[in-house]
């Protein structure tokens, strides 16, 4: 009988703190207008950054084919496996090098992660495109494009960039181009197919929750990691340029 009695003493005081864990609705009409009206708030509020994204990328997502010609196009890092592109950066690259065989670009500037010694994704991409027919002296390296907002205030203020053909995975192609535009560049985006395998939901996933760090970085316009001297390895590139 004690066991029966101490059970029920706990069934009762886990109901009683269930009771007050759970959330409790207004009670009055005004109460329940108000909470309507917050959790609407919240949700504008919440999409806000992505809305911003698909206006301001807006008719600038083309594919290759019907990409306009500029002189440069910019190849997203999208890591290494064993020190070679992952298949992700594998096709940015493909599709640069037939950016580049069309005549629809003339330089192509790979930006990536080469934050330590092991691990260089420029160089990587650089031997990629080499391997693919892109002509090194048409290849520009960013060494500091540690992420996409730091790949386009490099692109503009380091490399003078202010006209591109933005090469990325079609998930992240419209993030892309509304911080490059942000950044100052005229851009277009070339959204590269890609199985929908579980990196493609990740990086899908993932492009919600960047969509507000990137809505900021558009605003506020923070400095990169590094910026730097100018450099005229774009315009080298492109004097050179005989075709």
């Amino acid at each position: 009988m004690r066991r029966r009695g101490a059970e029920a003493g706990d069934r009762g005081r886990l109901r009683r703190t269930a009771a007050r864990l759970r959330p409790r609705l207004p009670r009055t009409t005004r109460g329940r207008r108000r909470a309507v009206q917050g959790v609407m708030i919240a949700c504008v509020l919440g999409l806000a950054p992505a809305t911003w994204m698909y206006t301001a990328a807006d008719a600038r997502v083309r594919t290759a084919a019907d990409a306009p010609a500029q002189e440069v196009a910019v190849v997203f890092g999208a890591g290494l496996w064993d020190g070679k592109p992952s298949p992700y950066l594998a096709n940015r690259l493909r599709a640069a090098a037939g950016l580049y065989r069309d005549k629809k670009v003339k330089v192509v500037l790979v930006t990536g992660d080469n934050s330590r010694v092991e691990y260089d994704e420029p160089d990587a991409m650089r031997s990629f495109l080499v391997a693919h027919g892109v002509p090194d002296s048409r290849i520009v390296s960013d060494f500091a494009g540690f992420d996409t907002w730091d790949s386009c205030v490099r692109a503009r203020k380091i490399f003078g960039v202010e006209r591109a053909v933005l090469v990325t995975q079609g998930f992240h192609v419209r993030r892309a181009i509304a911080l490059c535009r942000a950044a100052g560049i005229d851009a277009y985006g070339v959204g590269v197919d890609a199985a929908h395998d579980a990196t493609w939901y990740y990086g899908g996933t993932r492009e919600m929750f960047a969509a507000g760090k990137a809505a900021l970085e558009a605003l506020f316009k923070p400095d990169p990691h590094f910026l730097g001297p100018r450099e005229r390895g774009v315009d080298v590139a492109l004097a050179a340029d005989t075709r």
